[in-house]
C-alpha cells in the first residue's frame, strides 16, 4: 500500500481489501511485503515462467518513503534481471536514484524502462494535493538523472485535475520542463475518479475548491471517467505541446494501454524496448507476492 496520502490516488479503493478504509487507514497505515523478493525469486524460477514483462508501480509505488528503510527494491531488481524478465517501473518517488548502478547494469542483461509521475508544477497545490510526495522539482531532477544514467524515461502528467492543472500556461510549462529534463516521451491523462478515491477526493474539492464542485459533478456524472467531450478537448490541447517540445512519440513506439484506461498509452521510455526473445506487452495478471 502506499504512504503517500494523495487526495485523487486511484489506489485508494486496494486498502479496502485488507479491510482498511479507503481513506484516514490509507494515509496511516502501511503494509510491507517484506519477503517479496524471496516470494517473486521463486516465482521467477518456476518452468512455467516465460519472462514477460513485469510491470512495477502501477498500482503501489515502489518507491515511497517506506523503501528507503526495507531495501526490497535492490533485490527485486536483481531477481529479475538474473532471470532475463524485462521489467518496469513507474514512481514518483526519489529513492529511486539509489538505485541507478543497480539499474544500468540490469539494462545491460534485459530490457528496462522506467517511468516518472508528474502532475504539476505548482508547489503550493502540489503540498495539498500530494501531501508527503516529492516535489515536482525533485521529480524533474529525477527524471535528468536517470537519463544521465543513460537510461531511458518517460513521464506520466497524471492526473490532469479539470479547473485546476488543465490551463494551457501549467501544460505548457510543465511538458517544457519535462522536455528540459530529458524525458523520452511524455502521456498526459484526465483524472480518474473511481469508488474509494472518487468520495475521498470529492470532500477535499469541497473544502479547497468548493466553486468547483458543479463542474465535477457534471464531469463524472457517468462514474469513474471524466466525458468524452473533456479528454477529446484535453487531447486537443495537448498535442501541440507535446509536438513544441520534441515529445511526439515515434511511429515505432512500444505503447501499451495504461491500466484502467483502455484508451491511455505508456510515454515512450516507461516500457521496455522490446529485444528478441522478450516478450514485453504489459499482462493483465500480477504474480503473487504474498
Amino acid at each position: 500500500m502506499c504512504a503517500c496520502a494523495d487526495h485523487n490516488c486511484f489506489a485508494r479503493n486496494t486498502h479496502t481489501y485488507l479491510d482498511f478504509d479507503a481513506g484516514r487507514d490509507f494515509d496511516t497505515q502501511v503494509v510491507v511485503k517484506v519477503n517479496a523478493p524471496e516470494v517473486l525469486t521463486a516465482q521467477l524460477r518456476k518452468p512455467s515462467w516465460t519472462r514477460e514483462h513485469v510491470a512495477m508501480g502501477t498500482n503501489t509505488d515502489p518507491y515511497q518513503r517506506a523503501e528507503g528503510r526495507y531495501q526490497l527494491m535492490p533485490r527485486i531488481i536483481r531477481a529479475l534481471a538474473d532471470s532475463g524478465t524485462p521489467f518496469s517501473i513507474l514512481t514518483k518517488g526519489t529513492v529511486l536514484t539509489r538505485d541507478l548502478p543497480l539499474l544500468e547494469s540490469a539494462h545491460r542483461d534485459v530490457s528496462v524502462g522506467l517511468g516518472v509521475s508528474i502532475a504539476l508544477l505548482d508547489r503550493d497545490l502540489q503540498r495539498r494535493l500530494e501531501p508527503g510526495t516529492p516535489s515536482p522539482q525533485a521529480r524533474l531532477e529525477l527524471v535528468r538523472r536517470v537519463r544521465e544514467a543513460g537510461l531511458p524515461c518517460g513521464v506520466m502528467i497524471a492526473p490532469v485535475l479539470p479547473g485546476l492543472t488543465d490551463s494551457l500556461e501549467a501544460l505548457d510549462g510543465l511538458i517544457a520542463a519535462i522536455a528540459d529534463a530529458g524525458a523520452t516521451g511524455v502521456t498526459v491523462l484526465p483524472l480518474h475518479l473511481r469508488p474509494g478515491t472518487r468520495e475521498w477526493f470529492a470532500r477535499w474539492l469541497a473544502a479547497e475548491y468548493p466553486h468547483l464542485v458543479p463542474r465535477y459533478r457534471e464531469l463524472y456524472a457517468r462514474g469513474s471517467y471524466v466525458t468524452r467531450a473533456y479528454r477529446n478537448w484535453l487531447s486537443a490541447r495537448v498535442a501541440p505541446l507535446v509536438r513544441r517540445h520534441g515529445l511526439a512519440p515515434r511511429a515505432d513506439s512500444q505503447d501499451g494501454g495504461l491500466p484502467g484506461d483502455e484508451e491511455g498509452a505508456w510515454p515512450e521510455g516507461a516500457i521496455p524496448a522490446q529485444r528478441t526473445g522478450e516478450e514485453v506487452k504489459p499482462r493483465p495478471e500480477q504474480l503473487p507476492l504474498l
